[in-house]
């Protein structure tokens, strides 16, 4: 059956992509409300990038749970424009509420925090050991960018998690280049940081470090630049919990600081395991939580971005082409079933596919390798003699260029969003005609107003 989707407004945008709310309407009239995911024009020329964003959907094929946001299409039009149609999650995510908290001088409650990692764990642990439908054979996916942005709260107190965009797994047609790095660098993991395979336990040590900067109030692994963040992360030194926030005890401190072991064989060996010491410490304490609690903050959190929405210019002109190209839509998904297509989980209001995410970090690795984890280690590389550019003031920075050899490199130098560097694509035919047309029309206005 074919889907119309027609666009409502725009909810975020970055780098690589941009995320809209959307409409759904099938032949019979049946309606919802949607999130749309749109790779910019001027990256599907890159084929890796488009290989990539392919492999998203075709894992979200698998992933169906409740606590993972569900992919319903992938699209393309004519002019080789991609869309991913998912689930609207009616809320906001784990970052929005920590900043949300921040602004009232409070820290989200112990409680509240726990449960909430509890239910990423549920998702994680599902994805983790997840197994082939029709092989049985283990598809190892590791998210490898688990960070508050990719946890969304709905305002019913849902906890899902989104943005499979950068997994691992095994049935990934694009691989990642040895020692490249993806994620969000504060919430890399040790091994991840050397350049080094990861696995499952990776997103472990990413929980770990969630929980630690819920229950703090701060960040826990973030440096004047990307490459003290990334050394930060490699060196995994983890301050007091309890010196920063008295009301955590000894025991809650224990399982957070073993979650974050430098060593992975000396954490919590899968996702399940950590979920179930956390809920241990509920019980035990007769902590209760539901998701009527995670609601009343969502619900408070989502007044204050719709306060600050809008104050934000709104992009008709730029939408109304955006709606133009959905009309020329042809699903991916339909296409592709009969073979084994895909459909299933991705991301939502989640930029993490920002050039500066792509990292190859082995030549930051000097001396700093790690100890006891028995992995191989990259041989030690020169440091880079000139220091990095400090990150701007977006969280987007450049790190050291001896050192990195990234994907924003090969999107140069028609990419826009990062850095405040231009498009140099042509602009669209129509909307080329439609600023004639305004541009015509202030003239008349002014003619006129220049003859009274």
């Amino acid at each position: 059956m074919r889907e119309r989707y027609t666009i409502t407004e725009r909810l975020d945008h970055g780098g690589m992509a941009e995320v809209f709310r959307g409409v759904s309407e099938s032949m019979d009239g049946f309606k919802k409300a949607v999130a749309i995911k749109r790779i910019l024009p001027n990256l599907t020329k890159n084929q890796k990038f488009v290989s990539m964003f392919l492999d998203e959907a075709r894992l979200s094929l698998f992933l169906q749970h409740a606590n993972i946001v569900q992919v319903f299409d992938i699209s393309k039009t004519p002019d080789n424009a991609y869309f991913l149609v998912m689930e609207y999650v009616d809320g906001c995510n784990l970052k929005a509420l920590i900043e949300r908290s921040k602004q009232k001088n409070k820290r989200i409650e112990i409680a509240h925090s726990i449960y909430i990692m509890t239910e990423c764990c549920k998702a994680l642990n599902y994805a983790h050991f997840l197994e082939h439908p029709e092989t049985n054979e283990p598809l190892g996916i590791v998210h490898r960018d688990i960070s508050p942005p990719n946890i969304l709260l709905s305002k019913n107190g849902e906890i899902k998690l989104v943005d499979f965009g950068l997994a691992k797994a095994n049935s990934q047609i694009e691989s990642t280049d040895p020692g490249v790095v993806k994620g969000k660098f504060s919430y890399l993991s040790p091994e991840a940081a050397s350049g080094l395979d990861v696995d499952h336990r990776a997103d472990v040590f990413a929980v770990g470090i969630i929980l630690w900067e819920m229950f703090t109030g701060r960040r826990l692994f973030y440096g004047e630049t990307d490459y003290q963040t990334v050394e930060l992360v490699r060196q995994a030194r983890v301050p007091s919990i309890a010196a920063l926030n008295p009301e955590v005890e000894a025991e809650l401190e224990s399982v957070v600081r073993k979650a974050l072991s430098r060593d992975p064989n000396d954490r919590y060996q899968n996702a399940n395991d950590l979920g179930d010491a956390l809920t241990q410490y509920l019980f035990s304490r007769r902590m209760k939580v539901t998701s009527r609690d995670v609601a009343t903050m969502v619900r408070d959190a989502q007044v204050e971005n719709m306060r600050k929405r809008s104050a934000e210019p709104k992009d008709s002109l730029i939408d109304a082409l955006i709606v133009d190209e959905m009309q020329k839509m042809t699903s991916l998904v339909e296409g592709e079933e009969a073979g084994g297509g895909a459909n299933g989980a991705g991301a939502e209001g989640s930029m993490s596919l920002d050039p500066s995410t792509f990292v190859d970090t082995a030549g930051w690795a000097g001396e700093m390798g790690l100890q006891g984890s028995g992995q191989h280690q990259p041989p030690p590389l020169k440091r880079p003699t000139k220091p990095p550019q400090n990150r701007s003031r977006g969280g987007a920075s450049t790190p050291p260029p001896e050192a990195v050899e990234s994907l924003e490199q090969m999107l140069e130098p028609d990419r826009t969003g990062v850095h405040g560097k231009p498009n140099t694509k042509p602009l669209p035919w129509l909307m080329i005609i439609i600023l004639m047309v305004v541009l015509a029309a202030g003239a008349a206005v002014a003619v006129v107003f220049a003859m009274r």
